[in-house]
């Protein structure tokens, strides 16, 4: 028999998720031919077959979670053949032109953290119809107990069933939960008059170009901090992660080097990066890559907030919903439009003062009429 593994999908992702199998048990298949589709944290993936050969096996079912080098696949075969070597190695996505990217990660794997039980407590978790892969045990050693599966089954009894996190909705909460863990957020405020801009500014090209002057201005906010190593990583380009909201969960497309590119090229990467979001076509080569990030959450709701900054990354620029108050202007009271601003950074890496003259930079692009 011959075993294959689930190769390595790039970009160091360890784990995917079984979304579909293409074949069944006693399948003959060739090679190239799609086995399955799985999906990482950012990207569905159709996985090909490394050789001609029957279906003796399949590893997992849909829902579950599988680590590189994991079985995936058991062919049919001669019994003498080594079984433990991996008889396929995915073929690399071909190079993409965009200068695009998205952050990449993965999800926790529930093949190898299942809680411990006794044959006897796994059959009344079935019976009772309880998901164990999230309990923990209150018994010797972290062991699951009868009282353990009862309990559960009477939560889920009262408020109904929890639904498991799935793909990009299970990164977030890990992303979250690391930045939580390990950052140190410290959150700056401020407003600015954007009264005067023309009645067609692309607002969030004013804040990309805002970005990059902030950036320009003061380098300690584009930059990459190693918290293990306490090592700070300052970057020439500015590549800006764009927080994209959808049903799915949240993205963030990374617009690479936006210091040198015009606004309309920027415009155009960042409308197929939306395309892309939706489509989930994106291969997992190029996901991964921001040195700051953009949320512009204001499109929707929120004039002030706390962004969360996800390591390695340093900061993260909010943006709220425009609205008109009334400010002194020119000596007198008048009603302007403001355009509110939230500035998260890591305090590990940079000062209070460099975030000030980030800020400040940002601010004074922003009150500019026009930046054509």
């Amino acid at each position: 028999m011959k075993y294959f593994k689930l190769p390595d999908l790039g970009e160091g992702l360890p784990e995917a998720e079984i979304l579909e199998w293409h074949i069944s048990e006693g399948d003959n298949v060739k090679t190239d031919q799609a086995l399955v589709s799985v999906e990482t944290a950012k990207a569905i993936i159709e996985i090909p077959s490394p050789q001609d050969g029957v279906i003796a096996h399949l590893f997992g079912q849909a829902g579950d979670t599988i680590h590189t080098g994991e079985p995936l696949i058991e062919f049919g075969g001669d019994e003498h053949e080594d079984s433990g070597t991996v008889v396929g190695e995915l073929k690399s996505a071909a190079p993409s032109h965009s200068a695009d990217h998205f952050f990449i990660g993965a999800s926790p794997s529930t093949a190898q953290h299942q809680p411990q039980m006794t044959p006897s407590v796994r059959a009344l978790a079935s019976r009772l119809n309880v998901d164990i892969s999230s309990l923990k045990g209150s018994g010797r050693d972290g062991h699951v107990t009868p009282e353990d599966i009862e309990r559960a089954a009477q939560v889920d009894r009262t408020h109904g069933k929890a639904e498991p996190l799935r793909g990009v909705r299970k990164q977030m909460a890990k992303n979250m939960a690391r930045a939580h863990a390990e950052v140190v957020p410290v959150t700056l405020c401020e407003d600015v008059d954007i009264h005067d801009w023309s009645a067609n500014e692309d607002i969030t090209m004013r804040l990309i170009h805002a970005i990059a002057a902030g950036c320009q201005a003061e380098a300690a906010l584009n930059a990459w901090f190693d918290g293990q190593q306490l090592a700070r990583r300052l970057h020439s380009k500015i590549n800006l992660g764009v927080a994209v909201d959808t049903d799915q969960g949240l993205f963030v497309p990374v617009i690479r080097d936006i210091g040198n590119r015009s606004l309309e090229d920027i415009r155009t990467g960042l409308n197929r990066l939306r395309e892309d979001v939706i489509k989930r076509t994106i291969p997992p080569s190029e996901l991964q890559g921001g040195t700051i990030t953009l949320s512009n959450f204001g499109t929707i709701a929120g004039r002030y907030a706390s962004p969360i900054v996800v390591p390695p990354t340093v900061a993260i620029l909010g943006a709220g919903v425009i609205r008109e108050q009334i400010m002194p202007f020119a000596g007198k009271a008048q009603v302007r439009k403001v355009l509110p601003l939230s500035l998260t950074f890591d305090h590990r890496a940079a000062t209070g003062g460099e975030a000030a003259r980030f800020m400040r930079a940002t601010l004074d692009d922003l009150s500019k009429k026009s930046i054509s």
